[in-house]
């Protein structure tokens, strides 16, 4: 692991993570400690096409969608630490648990996602997540969830 890394912006995140607009949700991720905490930060915009549809005339984040921030800054964690840039690591939801949606997030919100690990471990495809996503610290939603990590031999 590379103990300097505590951060990843935008281009770092498309080297770890295959996502890409408009599913990319997550801009930076700060505060890495490792694989066992994070926080990424999304900046949320008029212009995700989500907001065309939900919903017209009063546009809201969808819950999943918040969720979806949240494991990709859990997978951005997870990377760094493993040291995955261009390894074409693969993340696939298996659980999603205790999930709670406490305040809307609509355009001009900054997301910030709170995430630690609290299952999983180098070499382990295993992994579960506790995360906060909040507004102005105002908790916006929360939730747990288990993935798997496809990660690539070295």
């Amino acid at each position: 692991m590379t103990e300097s890394l505590k951060s990843a912006d935008i281009h770092l995140i498309q080297r770890i993570i295959p996502h890409r607009y408009p599913f990319l949700l997550v801009d930076k991720v700060v505060d890495i400690d490792g694989y066992h905490s994070a926080r990424g930060i999304k900046n949320v915009t008029m212009n995700e096409p989500h907001f065309q549809g939900h919903f017209p005339g009063k546009p809201i984040m969808p819950g999943v969608t918040i969720i979806e921030a949240m494991a990709q800054t859990a997978a951005v964690m997870v990377g760094t630490a493993l040291e995955m840039q261009d390894r074409n690591m693969l993340v696939y939801f298996m659980a999603i648990d205790s999930a709670k949606f406490r305040r809307m997030v609509v355009p001009g919100d900054v997301l910030e996602m709170k995430l630690r690990t609290t299952r999983g471990k180098p070499g382990g495809k295993v992994w579960k997540f506790s995360g906060l996503a909040e507004v102005e610290g105002d908790l916006a939603a929360e939730a747990e969830f288990t993935a798997m990590m496809d990660l690539p031999k070295a």
